[in-house]
């Protein structure tokens, strides 16, 4: 018998007891969760390669259950991990040991649309293209549009700042949210920004939005509707190395052009992608770009005229224009299913998310084909090119001993040389778990333990989302030995903080 192992499992079947006492009262009896059965489908987001089992799941059904259950958790010293639908792609929602899952998704209810503010008041669980949905009707649309905007939900474009492929006009989930509301780790009704174009005080939405749900749980969210473009029109233009493409990239926006869209796709991912929705992509290019321009009919022809022009100076192969919404919408598939597309060529991938200045857009796909061979994967690109936003998808199976671990360190390789090339480790995914290490590297101890004031001027206890987003001291002296010695120290090789 394993008495260590033995002694923690009685531990926690009587924590996990404890909890289940102080929540019941608190919520309808299909609302809390706590048997392995029950429980396993919370242990991970999109982030698979990584799982944890929560303690206890509770499924609130309006904001008071919320604040009651947040109430409680506080004063038993629980953690909490808030829950949306499970799409990040970081590790943000993976659920503590110890702690209970709040999941939101019966948050699914669009309070108001104010066609005249140009204003959508919804719940947190609504998911990110029902608002657009909804909105229709009106002549508007919710402008960020991340690739999982089918499944995904505003509480979790909040908590990560999501972006999508049009993010590049029309700006992230930042630039679009004017209001949220919710309650602190101690249940405290608190709201973050306002309804008017500024909001009095200190701008603590700014703080929010992005920050992972460390620091409050968003129970609802007043986002900004803008009006449906008269057209769109997409280009797709092939080019015949990668180098030529990224060049392109910056060529474009040098011109003073924002198109509403500009997205490149490497060789390899237009492959995977054209087997998997026919989006007529030339196969026979090194690189692809996919450049929209929007706007009224005179605006748009204008705009692709001078996209088409600079696209060809930069030396591109071939240019194809949509002749109408169908052959748009259709170019855009490939880009919207690039990540189902990579789960039909690979068991397992991993999706990276750094941000490099755009110059360097062929620098960073040249090094990756080097680290390719350097950790024997295969990795296909697609990027928010306009903003330098990589998507880097490391293609591996878990089931072959030691791929998972050269996925960690083909990852870590990437975000690296993203930070050495003048870029962040995080464009829109987040931090969570899977770039804690990362953090080590671009943010000195003094910029981590600024941001862990933030933290703790909101919950002092720090059991909101615990052990993600910062890393601790020990965690970034342990990872920096490993680096002084060549090597690197993935997330599962690191205790726990």
């Amino acid at each position: 018998m394993n008495a260590p192992a033995d002694t923690h499992a009685l531990a926690r079947a009587e924590r996990q007891a404890q909890v289940v006492r102080a929540l019941a009262p608190l919520l309808p009896k299909e609302a809390l969760l706590w048997t392995a059965e029950s429980t396993t489908p919370y242990e991970c987001d999109g982030l698979t390669a990584y799982r944890q089992r929560p303690l206890v799941v509770a499924l609130p059904e309006d904001e008071a259950q919320v604040q009651a259950v947040l109430r409680a958790c506080h004063a038993l010293g629980v953690p909490v991990v808030a829950r949306g639908a499970g799409t990040g792609l970081s590790g943000g929602a993976m659920p503590h040991a110890e702690g209970v899952t709040l999941s939101l998704a019966r948050f699914n209810r669009i309070v108001a649309i104010d066609p005249l503010a140009r204003t959508a008041r919804v719940q947190c669980g609504v998911r990110n293209l029902a608002i657009s949905e909804a909105a229709s009707a009106y002549g508007m649309y919710y402008a960020p549009d991340p690739s999982s905007q089918i499944a995904c939900t505003i509480g979790g474009n909040v908590a990560e700042n999501s972006g999508g492929v049009h993010c590049l006009k029309y700006g992230l989930t930042l630039h679009n949210v004017l209001k949220a509301r919710g309650f602190t780790a101690e249940g405290e009704p608190v709201t973050f920004g306002g309804e008017a174009l500024d909001a009095p005080g200190l701008d603590l939405l700014s703080v929010v939005i992005g920050s992972e749900g460390m620091l409050a749980v968003i129970t609802e969210v007043t986002v900004r509707l803008i009006p449906k473009p008269q057209l769109a029109r997409c280009i797709m233009a092939s080019f015949g190395d990668v180098r030529h493409a990224g060049d392109a990239v910056a060529a474009v926006i040098a011109a003073g052009i924002i198109p509403a869209g500009l997205e490149m796709m490497d060789k390899p991912m237009t492959a995977a992608v054209e087997d998997f929705v026919h989006a007529g992509y030339d196969l026979a290019a090194e690189a692809i770009l996919l450049c929209e321009s929007d706007g009224t009919p005179e605006e748009v022809e204008e705009e692709i005229g001078r996209m088409s022009e600079v696209l060809r100076a930069a030396g591109a192969t071939a240019i194809a224009v949509s002749r109408d919404e169908a052959e748009r919408l259709r170019f855009w598939s490939g880009r919207k299913n690039a990540f189902p597309a990579s789960g039909r060529i690979s068991p397992d991938y991993m999706c990276m998310d750094s941000t490099i200045p755009r110059k360097r857009l062929a620098d960073i796909l040249l090094a990756i084909q080097q680290m390719e061979r350097k950790y024997e994967l295969r990795c296909v690109n697609v990027f928010h090119a306009g903003d330098g936003n990589l998507h880097p998808l490391i293609l591996f199976d878990a089931n072959v001993a030691d791929q998972l671990h050269r996925a960690e360190l083909f990852g870590a390789d990437i975000l690296e040389t993203s930070v050495a090339m003048g870029g962040t480790v995080t464009g829109e995914h987040g931090v969570g778990v899977e770039k804690l290490n990362s953090m080590c590297v671009q943010f000195t101890a003094e910029e981590r333990e600024q941001m862990s004031g933030v933290k703790r001027a909101f919950d002092a206890k720090g059991l909101l989302n615990p052990g993600k987003v910062i890393p601790q001291l020990r965690r970034c002296a342990e990872y920096g030995k490993m680096v002084v010695r060549g090597g690197r120290l993935p997330h599962a090789d690191l205790p726990r903080f």
